[in-house]
């Protein structure tokens, strides 16, 4: 009778230390697009930018000066949504949205590689910005 509930006993710890390699863990789904821009990702043409988003990238060019002091602080892409290259190689810009309060929604992602991304979505979502 010992050796059954020690049999028992064992197999319970085997499956519960076991289980999770036995089953991995369920993918989280984002109804958010892509998780990775990659070569066919949404573009955007300058022109069809909204003008906040013209004069912004006017601004960088220029190298400033810029109304926020968050603009040109590392973009850490946690997001995944961009392709990954090391820290620092991402900055972000915030582009005005007329009515309001804060900074919005919309950024500019500048690559250390001159490479432009657009996001009205606060990083849900980019398009590459073609010149």
């Amino acid at each position: 009778m010992r050796s059954i509930l020690r049999w028992r006993v064992f197999l319970a710890i085997a499956v519960f230390f076991a289980a999770p390699f036995a089953f991995p863990p369920a993918q989280a789904r984002s109804d958010a697009g892509p998780a990775v821009v990659t070569q066919g990702a949404p573009e955007i043409a300058v022109a069809e930018l909204p003008r906040e988003a013209r004069e912004t990238l006017q601004l960088i060019k220029r190298g400033g000066p810029f109304s926020y002091a968050r603009d040109g602080a590392v973009f850490g892409n946690y997001e995944k949504r961009l392709p990954r290259r090391e820290r620092g190689y991402y900055r972000e810009y915030t582009v005005k949205t007329p009515a309001a309060k804060n900074r919005g929604a919309r950024r500019i992602i500048a690559g250390a590689g001159g490479e432009l991304y657009y996001t009205d979505d606060h990083y849900q979502s980019f398009r590459r910005i073609m010149e």
